[in-house]
């Protein structure tokens, strides 16, 4: 995607995405709406790959990556982690 017009200085930058992590407040998360969310994304990959093939699945630190015979790659994400691999 190509952008026509440029943001305002801040806007979309590092430092506003800093600005909302520093005002997160982790006890506002609720961890069983954050499975719900995940599986649905997870069923509705699990739709997609109906009926293709699948030619390479790889295990990554955050994520698994499946692609299949058409090109297409489908990522699952879910809590896997934190991207350090166990020694």
């Amino acid at each position: 995607m190509m952008a026509i017009e440029t943001d305002p200085p801040g806007n979309g930058s590092i430092e506003q995405l800093l600005k909302v992590l520093e005002n997160l407040d982790m006890k506002d998360i609720d961890p069983d709406a954050l499975r719900q969310a995940e599986f649905e994304q997870t069923q509705w990959v699990l739709d997609e790959l109906v009926g293709k093939t699948i030619v390479k699945a790889e295990i990554e630190d955050t994520r698994v990556v499946i692609e299949t015979g058409d090109g297409n790659r489908y990522f699952f994400y879910g809590f896997m982690g934190s991207g350090h691999r166990p020694q």
